[in-house]
């Protein structure tokens, strides 16, 4: 028998972005499709790191590697709903940091799903290298982290 998780809430995340659905996105059964939850926590990921200055994609000699993945889902979504991808940090390590996302309807304190991406931060050349987070981007990171999930 499995433990329930419980549904995080909106107000458990630090970082919103707001990302329309498109008719492409559902699914046969008019919800969207598994996939696209990853595509919204890489968008909202992503948008962050680039806000912050720290990561710029094309040049950054630190890249973010993302080593874990997962995905709850807890209602459905469909086109034309339009989403609040919340984010928030579970924990930053030496050279990983653990990203939490919920993906909540407008309008719903309830995640209609959540789940996190872990980026380990390597060198751009190697691509395997972990390297230390620097202060200025955990500086960045801090005001988004709470307690290991929740």
């Amino acid at each position: 028998m499995s433990v329930r998780t419980p549904v995080p809430l909106r107000s458990e995340y630090r970082y919103f972005l707001r990302i329309p659905t498109r008719w492409g996105d559902n699914d046969a059964y008019g919800h969207v499709n598994n996939v696209q939850y990853y595509s919204w926590f890489d968008t909202v990921v992503s948008r962050f790191l680039l806000d912050t200055g720290e990561i710029d994609l094309r040049s950054s000699p630190l890249i973010g590697v993302v080593v874990e993945t997962l995905c709850r889902h807890h209602a459905p979504v469909s086109f034309p709903d339009e989403v609040d991808a919340g984010l928030r940090v579970g924990r930053i390590g030496s050279s990983s940091v653990r990203f939490e996302i919920g993906i909540f309807r407008q309008g719903e304190e309830a995640a209609a799903a959540s789940g996190h991406f872990i980026h380990v931060y390597v060198d751009r050349a190697t691509q395997r290298v972990p390297q230390p987070i620097p202060d200025s981007f955990r500086a960045k990171l801090a005001p988004l982290l709470v307690a290991e999930g929740g």
